[in-house]
């Protein structure tokens, strides 16, 4: 459930029986013909997913990641990594305060990475209270399923095409991109990363058949979810 519907009153009431929410972490940034917010509508919708039948609140999405490398695509945003270990930091504080123990930080950027060795060190400041870093899209059982369908998957291609996250009127182009150099990419500044990358897709398919990606989406939920079953200490 979405903590945005809730009051306060409802939260104390629930924080009475059980100590556990999703805080989402997204970013705002290219993903060539698809919504630039891919990472956090997914994030956010894979958290609600698999916690509504659980009753765990989800926190709104965290919409800004570090993403220094697509600065010079339009509507592309990135918070510098001591920005954001600060923002992550200030939030689990807050969290903690109100008197959740178990927290659930569901990225759906893999440039996020910080904020799992965040958790670890406000762990390390903050006995008795847990959290869990959960990359969705390359959770292994997730991951594994994307790719059985298509071994070739990256970065704003078919692997992220989902209903959700399409954009009226735009159309998919149809061929296989093939493959970034990665390592190439990663030593390149702004303005080398867009001449390289051209629409931003990494590389595969720009989509596949609904179903295919629902089967993809199932897997995630229940993968998370399992996590927010199990596991704590």
């Amino acid at each position: 459930m979405k903590i945005s519907e809730m009051n306060w009153f409802q939260v104390e009431d629930y924080l009475k029986r059980d100590d556990r929410c999703v805080l989402p972490l997204g970013s705002t940034e290219q993903h060539a013909g698809l919504s630039l917010s891919v990472d956090s509508i997914l994030s956010e919708k894979v958290a609600l997913d698999a916690a509504e039948p659980l009753g765990i609140p989800v926190f709104p999405v965290q919409p800004y990641g570090v993403t220094p490398y697509f600065l010079d695509y339009p509507g592309s945003i990135s918070l510098r990594n001591s920005t954001y270990i600060s923002l992550i930091r200030d939030i689990l504080d807050g969290m903690a305060r109100q008197g959740f123990k178990r927290i659930m930080l569901c990225n759906g950027h893999g440039g996020n990475s910080t904020a799992g060795n965040v958790a670890i060190e406000w762990m390390a400041d903050n006995p008795g209270i847990q959290v869990k870093f959960h990359n969705w899209w390359n959770a292994p059982k997730t991951y594994a399923k994307v790719v059985e369908t298509d071994t070739v998957a990256s970065h704003a291609s078919w692997m992220e095409n989902f209903i959700w996250t399409r954009l009226p009127g735009v159309t998919q182009p149809n061929e296989r991109k093939p493959m970034v150099d990665l390592a190439k990419m990663r030593v390149l500044d702004p303005a080398g990363v867009r001449k390289m990358l051209g629409d931003g897709n990494f590389g595969g398919y720009y989509e596949r058949p609904d179903e295919e990606m629902q089967a993809i989406w199932d897997a995630a939920v229940l993968e998370t979810r399992a996590l927010l079953e199990e596991g704590w200490a």
